[in-house]
């Protein structure tokens, strides 16, 4: 098997979105060849409310799915749709925005808001699919204790171990939430044909054949082809999120919360806004 070995890494910068809220931008438009299918992820850690309850109100997406993971926190949530509700810390949130929905998120003050939101690309075909909500609470991520306690590894979608995590409706993606403690290694075989990322919530780590080190926190590794991923944590142990999925190697047309394949896909889109047609 052919171990991947770390490609180029990106360290995530502060940005505020929304109404206000502090976060941190980690990949994005420059990112999108060597993530796709994946388009955008921004984490969230902070522990002053100020910083965020202003939250993202009324919005639109077209195009794509968003998909939120809380570690602590708490989000409520309403769309266009009559859609609402909340995400609670250990839950994750699988939104299908296809062919339009408008929606809000309000992340509520607590202790400590840690978490992320990814955005993934949907196919040509499914671009303007109905739209669809997914809560996948605490039960249904499936956790695997690593052998001889070295960690922990919670399942959002895709497999580990042959434990299976949810089942999806338009990308099939690699989605997990590894921790490792000190010393600890992980081998897992993945697709050759995925494309691979990682996004370290906490600590160091070494990955690959190379022994690339990742140094802090709020970093994202990008890796190389290969047919298995590697992974030893530092002494101070590492927490990760891993995403792997196969490229649509499609055109994409962006445009803030829009993403489309033809410019004017997306002009259709805002004038549909403007006009009030957006909502199908």
């Amino acid at each position: 098997m052919k171990i991947r070995n770390v490609l180029k890494t990106v360290k995530g910068h502060p940005t505020i979105d929304g109404a206000g809220v502090h976060l941190i931008r980690v990949l994005g438009p420059d990112n999108v060849r060597d993530i796709d299918p994946f388009l955008m992820l921004d984490a969230f850690d902070s522990r002053n409310p100020e910083d965020y309850i202003r939250g993202f109100p009324m919005h639109p997406h077209r195009g794509i799915e968003t998909i939120t993971y809380l570690i602590k926190g708490e989000i409520i949530h309403k769309d266009s749709l009559g859609n609402g509700g909340t995400i609670h810390e250990g839950q994750s949130q699988w939104m299908t925005a296809g062919r339009g929905i408008l929606h809000e998120e309000m992340p509520q003050g607590t202790e400590w808001l840690f978490g992320l939101q990814i955005w993934l690309n949907l196919p040509k075909e499914d671009k303007m699919a109905e739209p669809h909500y997914f809560d996948i609470d605490q039960d249904m991520i499936k956790s695997i204790n690593l052998p001889n306690e070295e960690g922990v590894v919670k399942i959002i979608s895709g497999s580990f171990d042959s434990v299976k995590g949810v089942d999806t409706r338009h990308i099939q993606a690699t989605i997990l939430d590894i921790s490792l403690n000190s010393g600890a290694e992980i081998e897992i075989p993945l697709d050759s044909e995925n494309n691979l990322f990682i996004y370290i919530f906490d600590g160091e780590g070494y990955f690959g054949e190379k022994k690339d080190i990742i140094v802090g926190n709020k970093t994202v590794a990008i890796f190389d082809e290969g047919d298995s991923f590697k992974a030893r944590a530092s002494a101070n142990g590492l927490r990760f999120m891993l995403f792997a999925a196969k490229p649509l190697n499609e055109p994409i047309a962006w445009g803030g919360p829009i993403v489309m394949n033809a410019d004017e896909e997306l002009d259709e889109a805002f004038r549909e806004l403007q006009l009030g047609t957006f909502i199908k």
